[in-house]
């Protein structure tokens, strides 16, 4: 079978649009319909509520649905990593279960994977999966977890084997985060957000169906999970916003920002701004400085050689390759332009982008850039790690000498106990 064009695809979803669009349809009765339709997710298989479409297409859909203002599926959040590690790791019944409710929003994700003692290392997890019977039984402590406080499901990294090697001994999980074995405890961050969470498990349970791939191959499903996480991250500048127009499904979509995703309202300040720059550089008379002058060129070539980046990974995936370095790449260079973009915000606004709340510049905008941009750095895997594996995986550089990955995990000396 042919592939089709962009002017059959660009056809057939306006016209499916035109005779099915109805904004006073509520939120998930039209995300059913989308997902009916296979329009919501085009690049899924048929099977699983899309099209068997090329990546490519997924613009040009995009195209039709902003033209006549078409809400799409729920698309942010840590729900897409879920849907991407279960479509290439999961079980029929994982994707029976889960898929269509991710599409539709009915329920929220959150990402079991940081530790108090293992955080880039995110090998040497010390969460504990015990089987049990016929159940799995998790005991320990996950921490940076983003939504938690709202998610209803939980992707888990545990360890089920402590006579494997670090990187054998690991399984992954899909958890119920609503059970009584499962406590979450918000952080407070130093921009006045609370996204993260501290989790405790104390004798959770996950049912041995939930169990994602065998155990030994959590790792595997593990870095699927984070390849999609490091390619997407230049993305997350625009996570909860609404359409702002009239209509029931409009002040649905509304509701759902304020709430599921209120999590990331600060992640555009986490990016750095640079759409600011020149507004505020005009506004402040800064752009007749020759020194900032300087420092906003520097910042636009560094945002413009990012957009590339990210067009060659898009370009990548739109020819079907496989998740590869350049999510690292892009990663890495997103926090510096974030990390270049606060420094041009302070020379722009001076001793008072210290300022925050009303009387501040932008309401205390640039402020939370300047404490929210050092997140970028190490959400999602470091700088440092992303350049291991820049140095590792593209230069084809010697790994980092390891004194830990030709023994038992249980023989491996650590911070914390495996208790």
């Amino acid at each position: 079978m042919s592939e089709p064009t962009e002017e059959a695809v660009r056809a057939e979803v306006r016209t499916w649009l035109e005779a099915n669009w109805n904004p006073e349809l509520g939120l998930v009765e039209w995300r059913l319909k989308l997902c009916q339709s296979g329009w919501g997710a085009p690049h899924w298989p048929r099977q699983w509520y899309g099209r068997d479409l090329p990546v490519k297409f997924n613009s040009v859909v995009d195209e039709e649905f902003a033209r006549i203002g078409a809400v799409g599926v729920a698309k942010a959040g840590i729900r897409t990593l879920a849907a991407a590690t279960i479509l290439a790791h999961g079980t029929d019944l994982h994707k029976e279960k889960f898929l269509k409710r991710i599409l539709t929003g009915e329920d929220t994700w959150c990402q079991l994977f940081s530790e108090p003692g293992s955080g880039s290392d995110l090998a040497g997890a010390v969460t504990r999966a015990d089987r049990q019977g016929n159940k799995w039984v998790i005991n320990g402590q996950k921490v940076w977890t983003t939504s938690a406080h709202k998610a209803h499901w939980g992707l888990l990294l545990a360890r089920a084997n402590w006579d494997a090697v670090k990187h054998k001994g690991l399984a992954y999980f899909i958890l119920d985060m609503k059970q009584p074995g499962v406590q979450v405890h918000p952080l407070k961050q130093m921009n006045g957000h609370a996204s993260f969470n501290q989790v405790f498990f104390t004798d959770a349970i996950v049912e041995p169906e939930f169990l994602v791939s065998d155990v030994g191959d959590g790792w595997k499903v593990a870095t699927t999970t984070l390849m999609h996480e490091r390619r997407g991250a230049d993305g997350l500048r625009n996570w909860a916003t609404a359409a702002g127009k009239t209509g029931r499904i409009y002040e649905e979509e509304k509701a759902e920002v304020a709430t599921t995703m209120e999590p990331y309202k600060w992640y555009p300040q986490r990016a750095g701004r640079v759409d600011l720059v020149m507004q505020r550089a005009h506004e402040t008379g800064r752009i007749d400085d020759p020194v900032v002058r300087q420092e906003i060129a520097r910042l636009l070539i560094m945002s413009k050689a990012a957009e590339w980046t990210a067009r060659r990974a898009r370009a990548a995936q739109e020819q079907g390759k496989p998740q590869g370095p350049e999510g690292s790449l892009g990663k890495l260079v997103s926090s510096h332009v974030a990390r270049q973009a606060a420094r041009v915000h302070t020379y722009i606004t001076g001793s008072d982008a210290l300022l925050s709340g009303k009387d501040s510049p932008m309401e205390g905008v640039i402020a939370e850039i300047l404490v929210s941009v050092p997140a970028g750095s190490i959400a999602g895997g470091t700088d440092e790690i992303q350049r291991n594996i820049i140095s590792e995986r593209v230069l084809k550089m010697p790994k980092e000498p390891s004194v830990d990955t030709d023994r038992p995990f249980k023989d491996v000396p650590r911070n914390i106990t495996a208790s």
